[in-house]
């Protein structure tokens, strides 16, 4: 509902109600441009992009203070939200004034400050969730981060570091009797760090030769941790080989397990181990091994290699890995998998292999 009329001091007062039944008011001098931005709001009220003109005055930060306590998130997510929101250059600048050139020198800023690239886009992707969620809720007209440009990541294929057979195996040699299973877990299992540090032994069936991923471990303050399910679509049941579970069998008959919930690992206080007691056990194995710049997750990136050289197709290393869509898989290890070229000459080198191994005798008779 909009309407103008002309005031006895002769100005127009042009008004209309929103969707809410508010009602909003502006004054103009001429009856023309009371019609104008009249018409500006209907346009921006049938094309979904009406804003609530006092809505401009509130932030980035205040907005996300109330919108963050709406989302259905895991500790993880929260976390990664928050430090993303809070590393924001324009967190506290006020809807109405926010532009995209504000994004840009965030953007250029995390780059300048030695940010990773991946790290760059995940904190803009975090950003840039709440800002639409400022959209959806007709806090802003636009999307002040789209189509912003950012730091060019390394290929896959340069980028991804993956251990040779002989470094896994100088990896194992190197561990503690106690931790090999852990090693071997994630080089031959695919588990994440957080994963093996949560296998309880009523996770392994030593029959079906099976292990359910159920948990995760993550780091929760100083020494402390929370339990957790896994990443978003990470619940799998991975179908171990032989070796595996005689590993873990003999780890559970000499090191034993731990507490009620028969934990394989023991950190602090009698829970599994966090991150930096992961990650303190594993520097040592690197430097007992003579190896340098191995992280644990590139034992990951060995199994899920691992398979892709075996015949595997994408949707079963999605499912050995743990990942929500097959897409993910694609694009961490499209580059590992055969090309329409290398088919063809596999194709055409066994069609020439078996052609001449039929006429091997006829040749050498010529040759003779």
């Amino acid at each position: 509902m909009a309407s103008i009329q002309k005031r006895d001091n002769g100005s127009w007062r042009a008004r209309y109600r929103d969707d809410a039944g508010k009602e909003h008011a502006r004054h103009f001098p001429r009856k023309i441009d009371a019609q104008r931005w009249l018409d500006e709001v209907t346009a921006s009220v049938v094309t979904g992009s009406y804003v609530d003109p006092k809505s401009g005055r509130i932030t980035l930060a205040s907005f996300f203070a109330e919108w963050s306590g709406r989302q259905i998130w895991a500790d993880g997510t929260t976390k990664a939200m928050s430090l993303a929101v809070r590393s924001c250059t324009f967190a506290d600048i006020e809807f109405r004034s926010l532009k995209r050139s504000h994004v840009e020198a965030w953007v250029k800023k995390m780059s300048q400050d030695g940010l990773a690239p991946g790290t760059v886009k995940t904190r803009y992707n975090n950003v840039r969730s709440v800002l639409r969620g400022a959209k959806n809720d007709r806090l802003l007209a636009v999307d002040p981060a789209e189509g912003v440009t950012l730091p060019r990541a390394r290929k896959a294929e340069y980028a991804m570091a993956i251990p040779s057979p002989e470094d896994v195996g100088k990896l194992m040699a190197a561990s503690e009797v106690w931790f090999q299973p852990f090693v071997a877990m994630c080089a031959f299992a695919g588990l994440r760090l957080g994963e093996a540090a949560a296998v309880q032994l009523s996770d392994i069936d030593f029959l079906r030769r099976t292990l359910n991923v159920r948990r995760q471990i993550q780091r929760a303050g100083k020494g402390q941790v929370s339990i957790t399910l896994p990443k978003y679509g990470s619940e799998r049941v991975v179908h171990i080989p032989d070796g595996l579970v005689q590993l873990l069998a003999t780890h559970v008959q000499q090191i034993g397990v731990h507490g009620q919930q028969q934990w394989l690992f023991l950190g602090d206080q009698g829970l599994p181990p966090h991150q930096n007691t992961t990650g303190y056990w594993w520097r040592k194995t690197v430097k007992a091994a003579g190896l340098e710049a191995v992280r644990l997750h590139d034992l990951r990136h060995y199994y899920a290699s691992g398979l892709i050289a075996a015949g595997c197709d994408v949707v079963t290393v999605q499912r050995a890995l743990g990942h929500s869509k097959a897409t993910t898989t694609l694009n961490t290890y499209a580059h590992l998998w055969p090309t329409a070229e290398d088919r063809t000459r596999t194709a055409a080198g066994a069609m020439m292999d078996h052609a001449l191994g039929n006429s091997a005798d006829s040749l050498r008779t010529r040759q003779t």
